[in-house]
């Protein structure tokens, strides 16, 4: 039996929210009405304190604050870019709570789900993030249920990477809440024909971003990003990538422009930047977390890479205004 009311959707966008994750969450609900005649969905646009919601573009939504807004929703996401760990604010964390004591379904998108997980309403619920913020967030919350995938159901989250990613999570949610049917007769309304399941990767792979079609180093890069905190050595990534150390290194020398080493401290390097950026983990912390097993060496080595300390990076970015995703 059909709903007799639609279902009431509100999304809260915090200010800076990147525009392509709002509009990929809601342009698929709207299409949803739109095709099956009828209005299946009520969409709300909510704010932190002002009528308006601005984008990283400079456009804007218009918005109900959230002193007006009540509870009476049937699912509540947060819309988020820029750098969501930063984001504090004891009206939208109480809001939260208030919508998970009445069991409001709550999602997340982009840093979204960051949000819901420093308010602590995502316990003992699975979840992913952005990418960009992924490994910040599991420094601060290790015990999170933190996954790597483009969007994650669990009972009542919903969350999702930015970008293109909710164009898929929303399709997974319509169709078990409409059917099917209406789910690809919207993916094809938006030539969203390349559907991609919950568990594809946020980020192109090896080949892809680094232009590299030699198995062993697309293995060998594989193992570098999943071992920033605890580096391998170049035997053992020979090793394991089914060359010789002596192989491996041609490779690399041809193909990247750098020895394996050099390659695996740029990688390494480049995440302590982010995790400088996006945390506040002390700066020795950040260090151990990508490989480092000092501060002299770590901050050493940053500023070869850099021509800045790790100190003064973090003070250069505490000033500079975030991006959105």
């Amino acid at each position: 039996m059909p709903r007799s009311r639609p279902k009431r959707i509100a999304f809260l966008l915090i200010e800076g929210y990147a525009l392509m994750s709002a509009a990929a969450a809601v342009e698929p609900l709207r299409a949803a009405n739109l095709l099956a005649g009828r209005a299946l969905y009520e969409l709300v646009f909510l704010s932190t304190g002002a009528t308006q919601a601005r984008a990283s573009v400079g456009c804007a939504f218009d918005t109900v604050p959230l002193s007006e807004a009540g509870t009476d929703f049937d699912m509540v996401f947060v819309v988020a870019g820029g750098d969501p760990l930063a984001f504090c604010d004891v009206g939208v964390r109480g809001f939260l709570h208030r919508l998970a004591a009445r069991g409001v379904p709550l999602g997340g998108i982009s840093g979204g789900a960051a949000i819901l997980q420093e308010a602590g309403v995502l316990e003992n619920r699975r979840f992913t993030v952005h990418w960009q913020h992924f490994d910040a967030l599991q420094a601060r919350a290790p015990e999170a249920m933190m996954e790597r995938r483009l969007f994650v159901i669990d009972r009542d989250r919903f969350t999702c990477a930015g970008g293109s990613a909710p164009l898929d999570m929303m399709h997974a949610l319509i169709a078990a809440e409409q059917g099917a049917a209406l789910a690809r007769e919207i993916s094809d309304w938006f030539i969203h024909t390349g559907l991609r399941p919950a568990e594809d990767p946020q980020r192109l792979d090896a080949t892809a971003r680094y232009d590299v079609h030699h198995p062993a180093l697309v293995a060998m890069i594989g193992l570098m990003e999943a071992h920033i905190a605890d580096p391998m050595t170049l035997a053992q990534l020979a090793r394991l990538s089914g060359i010789g150390a002596r192989q491996l290194e041609r490779l690399c020398r041809g193909h990247l422009g750098q020895s394996a080493m050099q390659f695996y401290r740029h990688l390494r390097l480049a995440k302590a930047a982010d995790l400088l950026r996006q945390t506040a983990l002390p700066i020795i912390e950040v260090g151990l977390a990508t490989g480092f097993p000092n501060n002299a060496y770590f901050s050493r080595a940053f500023r070869q890479a850099y021509g800045i300390s790790p100190s003064d990076a973090r003070r250069k970015e505490a000033s500079a205004t975030p991006g959105s995703i």
